[in-house]
């Protein structure tokens, strides 16, 4: 199986490299495009297996899936330069393109000599290294070549088929989440830095906790308030740290945060 991700950035490159992680593929299965060479290259250094060319027809012929991974501004140029490529019913394309429709993918490749199953994909630059929380909607696709892209996704994190409406809320709670999780974890050190925790171990720290209260989560299938109440005992420090942190706004401004982002 050939992989061609148009796209280098952030997210093409991060995808890539995922999926060279994964041990799934071999040689010559994954190939990479970017207008220049220096991604590329950083690409090559990282992850031998992935092939590189500047040339985005080259690395979408004779793929079996096409990942369109560049900015939204430059997306239907790019569709216009490689749908050629697409003459075969088998061949899919997989967009992670930031609020271009199907409707609008359809229509840039209506004169495609073959209409390919066509996915939008959301995924977190966290599936870099196997963690990403991925959201999969898909159009006009079987339900095996649709098993197969969930499973594709699978090996580099959590993967949810969900349709092309959610998939918009889905970006925010998990695509924009890394950076507000991340900005937790910060303001999290900066305290740990104030009392008296040296900034690099008080980040470790921190981080380290986020991760083991997402285990507890995801291994228990538990409320967060569950086992938040584990932890809480009367008159406790924790239900006093809680406490003033609601009296600063904290759930009230994720719930904003989210709502801004999502244009609501």
């Amino acid at each position: 199986m050939k992989i061609a991700i148009i796209g280098a950035g952030n997210m093409g490159g991060a995808i890539a490299c995922g999926l060279a992680a994964t041990g799934h593929f071999s040689e010559g299965e994954i190939v990479c495009s970017n207008p220049s060479m220096p991604k590329l290259e950083r690409l090559k250094q990282q992850y031998d297996i992935i092939s590189v060319t500047t040339n985005n027809q080259e690395a979408a012929k004779g793929a079996d899936i096409v990942v369109l991974a560049v900015k939204p501004w430059l997306a239907e140029g790019v569709v216009n330069e490689i749908k050629e490529t697409f003459d075969s019913p088998e061949k899919m394309l997989i967009s992670v393109v930031a609020e271009k429709s199907f409707s609008t993918l359809r229509e840039w490749l209506a004169d495609a000599e073959c209409q390919p199953a066509i996915f939008r994909v959301i995924p977190n630059t966290a599936i870099s290294v196997g963690e990403s929380m991925t959201f999969v909607a898909a159009n006009g696709a079987t339900e095996e070549q649709t098993e197969l892209i969930v499973k594709i996704f699978e090996y580099m994190g959590e993967a949810m088929l969900v349709s092309e409406k959610i998939l918009e809320v889905g970006m925010v709670l998990a695509s924009c989440g890394i950076a507000f999780a991340l900005r937790y974890v910060r303001a999290a050190a900066e305290g740990g830095v104030e009392l008296g925790v040296p900034a690099q171990q008080a980040t470790r720290i921190v981080a380290a906790t986020l991760k083991g209260a997402a285990e507890l989560l995801l291994r228990n299938d538990s409320h967060p308030e569950q086992e938040i109440d584990k932890v809480t005992t009367a008159g406790g420090i924790t239900i006093k740290g809680l406490n003033e942190m609601e009296h600063a706004g904290f759930t009230s401004a994720v719930i904003r945060g989210l709502k801004a982002s999502a244009g609501k």
